[in-house]
């Protein structure tokens, strides 16, 4: 969903002062007359009297106050509970989007990143590559899949996802979606399955083992003149439950649902042709936290 007009996020609800010049403090609306002050000068008006030398001082004094208050507050000093020099978890670039900027990984295992951190941060961005590489295209090739699931899942699971994965994508399926057993659309037609993390989250974090939700969105279909399943949009999360392996962060499992989802704009559709171009000449990422 695009963001729109950030200025509809709120009311601008001028308050306070109007902007009529002859306005006076207090919205009263009373206006300011001028009197005469007498003829004791060259000119027909009176001086000003003398200000009184104390409340010259406590408008000073109350100057000062102000001054000192505005810096405090701007030293972080307004909070009690705490030291004003220590930047607390729910601050501003520490929220949960925000990227640590910390190298995610240092290697690849084929086109899969691999040599995560052992951390919190290794784990999301393990758990956000993985995410892509469960839901592309490849996945449907049944020699690449064997190969993705060596990479990503645990030894001991391996063989048992394999033939998971096997029967999830039979031949019934693949014809659904215009592929054949090879997992290769007609002459003709291109399969796209291209998915974009959108954002991670840890759930729960042990030494050796972590639980990771992971936004995404992506592009689903088949793009071609006649294809029977046009390539669309969707947006889901995966949960991936991960464990350190070989000195790397691996899947035991996972699970996907549907959303959160935005509203969908009027924007025009680009035509088939348009979208298997842009899958072929635009390269994915490495994701990182």
């Amino acid at each position: 969903m695009s963001q729109g007009d950030e200025r509809g996020y709120g009311d601008n609800d001028p308050g306070g002062r109007s902007d009529d010049a002859y306005s006076t403090l207090g919205g009263t609306r009373q206006t300011r007359t001028r009197m005469p002050r007498g003829t004791d000068d060259g000119e027909g008006y009176g001086r000003r009297p003398a200000r009184n030398s104390r409340s010259l001082v406590m408008i000073v004094g109350v100057v000062v106050l102000l001054i000192a208050a505005i810096a405090f507050a701007n030293q972080g000093g307004g909070d009690a509970s705490g030291d004003a020099g220590e930047k607390k978890p729910d601050a501003a670039g520490a929220g949960p989007t925000a990227a640590t900027g910390t190298k995610p990984v240092e290697g690849k295992n084929g086109t899969i990143a691999s040599g995560f951190a052992h951390d919190q941060q290794g784990a999301q961005s393990a758990a956000a590559n993985y995410a892509v590489a469960l839901v592309s295209a490849d996945i449907l090739k049944q020699d690449r899949r064997s190969q993705i699931i060596q990479q990503i899942f645990i030894a001991e699971r391996a063989d048992e996802l394999s033939a998971k994965f096997n029967k999830a994508y039979d031949q019934s399926f693949l014809d659904k979606i215009g592929l054949d057993a090879e997992g290769n659309a007609a002459a003709g037609l291109t399969y796209v399955s291209r998915t974009a993390p959108v954002g991670t989250k840890t759930t729960s974090y042990l030494d050796a083992t972590a639980t990771i939700e992971v936004w995404c969105t992506g592009v689903f279909g088949t793009a071609g003149v006649g294809s029977t399943n046009p390539v669309s949009n969707d947006w889901f999360t995966m949960t991936l439950e991960l464990q350190w392996a070989g000195n790397d962060w691996k899947v035991d499992s996972f699970a996907q649902k549907d959303g959160p989802a935005p509203v969908n704009t009027d924007r025009t559709a680009s035509n088939a042709d348009e979208i298997a171009k842009a899958v072929e000449q635009y390269g994915g990422f490495t994701y990182a936290r």
